[in-house]
């Protein structure tokens, strides 16, 4: 195993409705999951002796705690492998805006360790692995853009348009268990279909709270409603905005207000991290 660099996506949660909540505390949600071209980077260096080390990742993170560290050690006592790997997570996605980043972090550590350590575990496997990591996981594990149930673990494929979208964020950490905490919070959603999500229906049950909670993230979701629609992802900060052209999102992203921060990116309903295991694959 050489040192190797692999890619984590961000996600958009591109409507998000809870439903209820579960008698074990968690939440029943409905949402819809796209990768978008934001990525981190994680970079994978063998250690001959068996330790697993995360030498650079998100700041503020307690010792121990990084999801990219926990999966490698998860993956590690799975398979019972004696490697020992060195990860630097360089970050891109910003933490708290609900893109998913950590998750991803954690998915790609995944999916790059099962290929270099030829563990041969399967992505129901690995995504089984990482859901004790957190609901998020899975999606990244599998690499496809899809319709997700239960806490976010239940997932079917799907093709959605790729459009250019305009991620914006404030200088803001949102607690997302601060926002399922919030006794606002929408808990009684109707059940909604693709059919449904296709003429236009849908929204982010979460958004309302966050916007109260965070003075920051309402002005500037208000800055950009007023270009075109807008809605938040997640639980986080971040709120994103469709463009069929780049050229009009650039254009947008230039008149940001002060402590804002964005960028455009692409959809993709194929997560970069599969494109580069194929292509490691075929190499």
């Amino acid at each position: 195993m050489s040192v190797t660099s692999w890619p984590a996506p961000a996600k958009l949660n591109l409507f998000l409705h809870v439903l209820g909540r579960r008698a074990d505390g968690y939440h029943e949600l409905q949402t819809l999951f796209q990768f978008v071209d934001l990525v981190d980077e994680v970079v994978l260096e063998p250690a001959a002796d068996g330790a697993i080390r995360l030498l650079e990742g998100a700041a503020g993170v307690a010792a121990g705690a990084d999801l990219a560290e926990r999966a490698a050690r998860l993956l590690q006592a799975r398979a019972g492998v004696r490697a020992g790997v060195r990860i630097s997570v360089r970050k891109r996605i910003p933490q708290g805006a609900g893109l998913g980043g950590g998750s991803s972090d954690a998915a790609t550590v995944l999916v790059a360790l099962n290929h270099l350590w030829q563990m041969g575990l399967s992505l129901d496997d690995l995504a089984e692995l990482g859901l004790t990591l957190g609901a998020d996981v899975p999606v990244f594990v599998r690499g496809h853009a899809a319709w997700a149930e239960g806490v976010g673990e239940r997932l079917m494929p799907v093709e959605v348009p790729e459009p250019w979208y305009l991620i914006v964020w404030p200088d803001v950490l949102v607690s997302t268990a601060r926002v399922f905490e919030a006794p606002d919070l929408t808990r009684n959603s109707p059940r909604m279909t693709m059919a449904n999500f296709l003429a236009g229906a849908g929204r982010n049950d979460c958004e309302p709270v966050v916007r109260r909670l965070y003075p920051a993230v309402a002005q500037m979701m208000d800055w950009l409603g007023r270009h075109a629609p807008a809605r938040s992802t997640g639980t986080g900060g971040a709120a994103f905005a469709a463009f069929e052209q780049a050229e009009s999102a650039h254009a947008v992203l230039r008149q940001r207000p002060a402590g804002c921060t964005g960028v455009v990116v692409r959809g993709r309903n194929r997560s970069p991290l599969h494109e580069r295991l194929a292509a490691e694959m075929v190499a």
